[in-house]
């Protein structure tokens, strides 16, 4: 792997892990299009490290309080928030790796994010939205996770699906994306974990630069995305990105079809 090819993985991941676009969809498309392969699976670990120090930067005083009241009710919510995304990969494993082979799939699901971010602020728009910790049911993020473990699904964005999944459910704007970031703290580290099995067997080929400024990339861009998205939920605007949504997928559609 070269340092430009590490730059522009890392710049991808780090976006598109936060932003409502799908960096697993995003990270196909660039295999299929560019020939750019994230074969090492080493790579693959560091730059979804990097995005994790971007969470912990960016949300560090909730991380703290969490830490210092570890039996709080932010601390369950989190947990059972996670549970349908752990049950989902762990039995569903085949079928997920299956559909990171398709380009169609990735486009279907860049199609279904934008048409999910679009109805979610509609919704938003016609409620209070004006559940904060105290009155969030374990209902509410049962049904986050629910839509988290769904966007395993590449093409089907992950911060998009669990911030539109507290909207929908009535959260406060500002903590539906603040939840939707916390709860992405357990899934990506185990994620991590479950590559970390075959992490001995990849190991660190070539040279080590692409290895570090990889993930170096992923964590500033991956906090960039995380500001951006807080004021773009706050303010009522994350549709926007239904529109990129939607002409990337129609476009990756085409491609399967016609290349």
């Amino acid at each position: 792997m070269t340092i430009l090819q590490a730059l522009i993985l890392g710049a991808v991941q780090g976006l598109t892990e936060f932003l409502p676009v799908s960096s697993s969809g995003h990270l196909v498309i660039f295999q299929h299009m560019f020939g750019i392969q994230m074969n090492s699976l080493t790579f693959d670990v560091l730059v979804h490290l990097g995005t994790l120090v971007a969470v912990f930067v960016a949300f560090w005083d909730d991380i703290a309080s969490i830490l210092r009241k570890p039996f709080s009710k932010m601390t369950y919510l989190i947990i059972v928030g996670c549970i349908p995304a752990g049950l989902m990969g762990y039995f569903l494993q085949p079928l997920f790796e299956k559909a990171f082979e398709s380009l169609l799939v990735v486009g279907i699901g860049l199609l279904i994010t934008g048409g999910v971010l679009k109805l979610s602020e509609a919704v938003a728009e016609k409620s209070l939205n004006m559940k904060e910790v105290r009155e969030t049911s374990y209902w509410d993020v049962l049904f986050i996770g629910l839509l988290q473990g769904i966007a395993i699904i590449p093409g089907i964005s992950r911060s998009g699906s669990t911030i539109a999944g507290g909207l929908l459910a009535g959260l406060d704007r500002t903590f539906a994306a603040r939840y939707s970031f916390l709860v992405a703290i357990p899934v990506i580290m185990g994620a991590g974990l479950v590559q970390l099995k075959d992490f001995s067997a990849s190991g660190v080929t070539g040279s080590l630069a692409p290895y570090i400024i990889g993930p170096v990339t992923a964590a500033v861009f991956g906090y960039l995305a995380i500001k951006i998205v807080m004021k773009l939920v706050r303010n009522g605007r994350l549709s926007i990105f239904s529109y990129y949504c939607w002409i990337v997928g129609a476009a990756t559609i085409g491609a399967y079809f016609y290349l």
